[in-house]
């Protein structure tokens, strides 16, 4: 696996264009989704790739993130021509890339793609590093292969048409990063003004944190080991995520990460003895800033079934990723059922449920 080029800049066109003049290169397709091309415009759009041989179009949304719509995107890549040389610029959010992605991987055994990530979701997460895939059978990222794109271009240009719940979607996956850098990185972005979320300081802010998560993926680019310490806050959040999914009241994915952090840091206190003083805080956050995710004693069994099918999970254990102190995570923690439940009844106690 390559060690792809990323870019943090506001001037994305030029970076675009800096990155596909240096391909050997036939057709350059764009993929994009409605929400995406409604918000930015179909202009602006078509205006960022000029020789583009067509513009594909998704519907939004995680329920749409499946093989239906990967179908889609293949038939219009065969129905264009596409050869083994063609490139595709993922243009969107955490779905458009993930799945864009994924149909680039796989046609043809492989064609080259682009991710230009217009949320700060998948700008954080989603477009860097080279994991791809859908949901199936209603399991999140259930297929999927490792493949990087040949380049990224971050930028916080698109984020002003976002709503706040976009941004602090996508500040979770950065608040994980903090937490495992340092204490330092980690107070700093708990300092961070959310009304300056199209400012130079996010984007300083987010090349810390993608730098944090691109370190990690270069010494271990297939989640062998190290990698894994990305997964912090993801196997409850993931849980919290397919629940509400299964339940048909979708909820975004940077929140369940959030949700999903107050539970595994209350289980890195019990298991690593990580501060209580830090649980708290981060749970007050969290509180503030996400809100609480109601969960009953009844919806533990489903919890912990999601939690026994996660990815990191080799024969049905709860799998965890847990913290000592910012920056000092150990990965392959496995925990006991009763320590699961233990940790969701004090998640529930710190989001006032």
């Amino acid at each position: 696996m390559t060690h792809q080029e990323i870019y943090f800049t506001n001037e994305v066109k030029n970076a675009l264009n800096t990155v596909l003049s240096q391909m050997d290169k036939n057709y350059v397709f764009v993929l994009t989704d409605k929400n995406v091309k409604k918000a930015i415009g179909e202009d602006v759009i078509a205006d960022l790739v000029a020789d583009a041989k067509a513009i594909i179009e998704i519907e939004p949304g995680d329920v749409n993130k499946n093989l239906e719509t990967v179908q889609l995107v293949w038939s219009k890549l065969q129905q264009g021509g596409a050869t083994r040389k063609s490139v595709m610029v993922n243009f969107g959010g955490g779905v458009v890339t993930d799945l864009g992605g994924f149909a680039a991987a796989t046609f043809k055994r492989g064609i080259r793609f682009v991710n230009v990530p217009t949320t700060l979701l998948s700008a954080v997460d989603a477009a860097v590093g080279g994991k791809t895939g859908v949901n199936f059978n209603g399991l999140k990222n259930e297929i999927g292969v490792f493949k990087e794109a040949e380049a990224v271009i971050i930028s916080t240009r698109y984020l002003a048409s976002l709503p706040e719940s976009e941004i602090k979607s996508g500040y979770a996956e950065m608040l994980k990063h903090g937490l495992l850098k340092s204490t330092e990185a980690y107070n700093r972005l708990l300092q961070f003004d959310f009304n300056d979320n199209a400012g130079s300081n996010l984007l300083s802010l987010l090349e810390e944190s993608v730098n944090v998560k691109r370190e990690i993926v270069i010494q271990d680019p297939l989640e062998k080991g190290l990698r894994r310490a990305l997964n912090l806050g993801h196997t409850a959040g993931h849980a919290f995520e397919s629940m509400a999914l299964h339940k048909g009241t979708p909820i975004p994915h940077g929140y369940a990460v959030a949700w999903g952090l107050v539970v595994e840091t209350v289980l890195s206190h019990t298991e690593r003895q990580y501060p209580s003083s830090e649980v708290y805080r981060l749970a007050e956050y969290i509180l503030t800033h996400y809100g609480a995710y109601h969960i009953t004693c009844d919806d533990y069994p489903a919890l912990l079934d999601y939690m026994a099918h996660d990815k990191k999970s080799e024969n049905g254990e709860y799998n965890f990723s847990l913290l000592s102190s910012p920056g000092n995570i150990t990965t392959g923690c496995v925990v006991t059922k009763e320590a699961v439940e233990a940790a969701l009844d004090i998640y529930r106690d710190l989001m006032h449920i």
